[in-house]
């Protein structure tokens, strides 16, 4: 008869996050990192040195209000935005993305790791990380009111919505606040404790909301489809036991940032585009 021998012990059938762990070990996901990569992670200074944000060519915009929106449970910020009214009455949209190259050297341990893991993978109630977790939520994180190096898109659109120009540029932020779509929508609202709690930012988000409703009607024009489904939200009790499966609720919020992040990802693909650089478009 066949023979096998016990590799790994997962826990007890209805234990709580076995299933997880099957799923993990059937998909061979990579969910342990080796220790050269641990250890390059734990070299990384958890704070920006002052060369650092100086260096050439880094452009400072730690004096501008800008702001992560995220999920309520989201532990990492990838980007931060930021709108303004310019003299000429057109918009400027910032874009910064968390400048991820700049920790991951090419060819280092990180990158290799990262390479084989090509993403992140999501469950219900962990994940299970391209990067270890000293990057990826803490250095890499663009967490409030700390320093964090970015990659900047920078672009000025007219009334209609029209990209008239964009540039790119290394930066630096501290981002003034860590938002949730589900308050910046309570601020569009009128909510008026949020709009208290929140007044500095309310004219910002304001500007926020008139900017990505000109930039929806400009994509709809354009025959976009909009898949605007009602996503599931698995919750979780405090013991990580499911307790019941909810719709997402979408609102302004959400739209704002994902017409900014259309936005940037269009600029950054027009200007690939133009210069004949060969990329991969998602």
């Amino acid at each position: 008869g066949a023979a096998g021998r016990v590799m790994e012990i997962l826990g007890r059938v209805g234990e709580i996050g076995v299933d997880t762990e099957i799923i993990i070990r059937k998909h061979h996901l990579p969910h342990e990192f080796p220790e050269e990569v641990l250890g390059e992670a734990a070299g990384v200074s958890q704070e920006v040195s002052a060369d650092a944000a100086r260096s050439q060519g880094r452009e400072d915009f730690r004096q501008l209000p800008i702001v992560t929106i995220d999920g309520e449970t989201a532990k990492d910020f990838d980007d931060a935005v930021h709108v303004e009214k310019l003299p000429n009455g057109h918009y400027e949209l910032q874009v910064h993305i968390a400048d991820v190259a700049h920790y991951v050297k090419r060819a280092s341990a990180l990158d290799r790791e990262a390479r084989v893991r090509g993403t992140s993978v999501y469950f219900p109630n962990r994940a299970v990380p391209m990067l270890p977790e000293a990057l990826s939520n803490g250095i890499c994180s663009l967490n409030p009111k700390v320093d964090r190096l970015v990659m900047s898109a920078v672009m000025e659109l007219d009334a209609q919505g029209k990209m008239v120009r964009a540039r790119f540029t290394p930066g630096v932020i501290r981002s003034v606040e860590r938002m949730t779509y589900t308050n910046v929508n309570k601020v569009l609202e009128g909510d008026a404790e949020m709009n208290r709690r929140y007044a500095g930012l309310a004219e910002c988000f304001r500007l926020m909301e008139e900017l990505a409703l000109i930039l929806s009607a400009k994509r709809e024009k354009r025959g976009s489809i909009d898949f605007d489904l009602p996503e599931r939200v698995i919750e979780f009790d405090e013991m990580n036991r499911m307790k019941s499966i909810v719709r997402s609720e979408r609102n302004i919020a959400n739209r704002i940032i994902e017409e900014f992040m259309l936005a940037a990802n269009e600029a950054v693909a027009n200007y690939l585009e133009k210069r004949g650089i060969t990329s991969l478009h998602r």
